[in-house]
């Protein structure tokens, strides 16, 4: 039997999984049709909910990278009972603490949107460290402001949804320093590191978050499918990290979507670029066969994993 046929007989059942997708950049401008701040199509993010509905999403949880961004973010988790979101500071914008009227009215002003918004604030970032962008935001600034953001774990007992590039030490430091404040875990998402670090994070005490830029490279391939499924949670990072056809994890994706081009937009179409919630199954459907499991037990084991960390008392 070839690989098409082995395939294709393993996932003809995955319509019975339900997902949860719990990095979604909902608040990017893509969403309302922009693009490099040229405005290509209308705003569309009703039609991509719906799809993701249709596609089995039973939650989403929106990205918040800023505070700013954790104010939009709200105002979309407001627009449906299934949707979710962060609060916290990205560690490239980090920046914006400084240059706040002081770096404790920042926080505060993201406190108050926590303790205003228990209901549909599910976790404390997007917050991390981030050494392939140095550029936006210094080392110094990162770690300091990294820091400061983990006291709202403990403050409000939630889940840390957790950022790292090239940075695994320093970021390990940091939580192993702070693990009085860490008292209800956290995701380390849009996870491409290696298998030692996964490993460590994950003796932590924390999951790994899996989604189109973890699967980009054979060796990313091999580590992910070392990880325990236990420890495993599904993403997009829409409308960035979609798995692209000259990635390896493209021969193990079963479910295709049509899209069109920016400029050709059509009511009720995928965008051909912009990665969307719907293309979470695509995910798991690479980590079935990397882990050759079932694609419906893995899937209703990584569900269960996401719910018991993020919606437990929801």
């Amino acid at each position: 039997m070839n690989l098409k046929s082995y395939l294709l007989r393993r996932f003809t059942n995955m319509s019975s999984i339900p997902f949860i997708d719990i990095g979604a950049n909902l608040t990017d401008p893509m969403f309302k049709g922009i693009y490099n701040g040229n405005k290509k199509h209308k705003e569309d993010l009703e039609d991509i909910l719906e799809r993701a509905w249709k596609n089995d999403l039973k939650k989403i949880i929106v990205t918040s990278g800023s505070l700013s961004d954790s104010i939009e973010a709200l105002k979309i988790a407001s627009l449906n009972e299934n949707l979710y979101c962060t609060v916290g500071c990205h560690p490239t914008r980090c920046d914006e603490f400084t240059k706040a009227k002081n770096p404790e009215a920042y926080l505060n002003s993201l406190t108050d949107l926590i303790k205003n918004n228990m209901s549909k604030v599910v976790a404390i970032g997007e917050c991390g460290l981030d050494n392939q962008r140095l550029h936006f935001c210094s080392k110094e600034i990162q770690e300091k402001y990294f820091e400061m953001q983990l006291k709202l774990s403990e403050d409000f007992n939630l889940p840390l949804f957790l950022h790292c590039r090239d940075a695994a030490s320093t970021f390990l430091d940091i939580l192993k320093k702070n693990s009085n404040f860490i008292k209800s875990g956290g995701v380390v998402h849009s996870f491409d590191g290696s298998l030692n670090e996964a490993k460590d994070i994950i003796d932590l005490g924390f999951y790994i978050g899996i989604n189109g830029c973890s699967l980009r490279t054979d060796d990313n391939l091999k580590t992910i499918s070392e990880l325990p499924i236990n420890r495993l949670m599904l993403e997009t990072d829409c409308p960035w990290c979609e798995i692209k056809q000259t990635h390896p994890s493209y021969s193990y994706v079963q479910t295709k979507f049509n899209s069109v081009k920016k400029e050709k937009f059509i009511d009720g179409s995928m965008v051909k670029g912009r990665n969307e919630p719907s293309t979470i199954r695509q995910v798991l459907e690479v980590l079935a066969s990397l882990k050759k499991e079932d694609p419906v037990c893995l899937g209703n084991q990584i569900y269960q994993n996401t719910m018991d960390l993020f919606f437990k008392d929801k």
